[in-house]
């Protein structure tokens, strides 16, 4: 009999397939999500953050190894922000987006995401990649990041210092 709608036939591996997510005590979506990110994010790791307060939290698969850029262009001087860039698609924010607001200036193109209450920035839309995430590394939770490289970019020349860049503008792509 085939199977229903949704539902996959396994074959052989049916017996496998129902002894992990016995043994990991998984639903069906739980366990197949845990081998499509297993699959799909080889080689990286999930970290998780959020803001001070904890009304913003979000997941993020990057390397556990960072290349975070020091900006000194004006706002993320003021703002002391550090960030490592990844594609929209590695990003899932898990809760607080009615307790996000954002600020732009300028070109209007990147949106400075912060919380609220808290007022932390744990990430935002960078201009170098509108289609993808800067992340602060200062705000994910402990255990998951082995190392941190930091690079200055001029943003005071942004145009310049982008376009100069080798890899930056493709950081966002998965």
């Amino acid at each position: 009999q085939p199977p229903g709608p949704g539902a996959f036939d396994l074959g052989a591996q049916s017996g496998r397939w129902a002894a992990f997510q016995e043994r990991h005590r998984l639903s069906c979506e739980e366990a197949a999500r845990l081998l499509l990110d297993a699959y799909e994010y080889r080689g990286l790791v999930k970290h998780t953050g959020g803001c001070h307060c904890g009304a913003v939290r979000f997941e993020v698969w990057a390397s556990a190894d960072l290349h975070v850029f020091n900006c000194n262009c004006s706002i993320c001087t003021k703002k002391q922000n550090r960030h490592f860039i990844v594609p929209a698609s590695r990003f899932k924010l898990l809760k607080g987006a009615d307790n996000l607001t954002t600020y732009t200036f300028n070109t209007h193109c990147a949106q400075h995401t912060f919380c609220k209450t808290c007022g932390v920035q744990s990430f935002y839309t960078p201009r170098s990649n509108p289609d993808g995430y800067g992340i602060a590394p200062h705000c994910l939770d402990d255990g998951t990041v082995q190392t941190i490289v930091t690079e200055d970019i001029n943003g005071k020349e942004w145009e310049k210092a982008v376009k100069e860049h080798k890899t930056i503008r493709d950081m966002s792509k998965p």
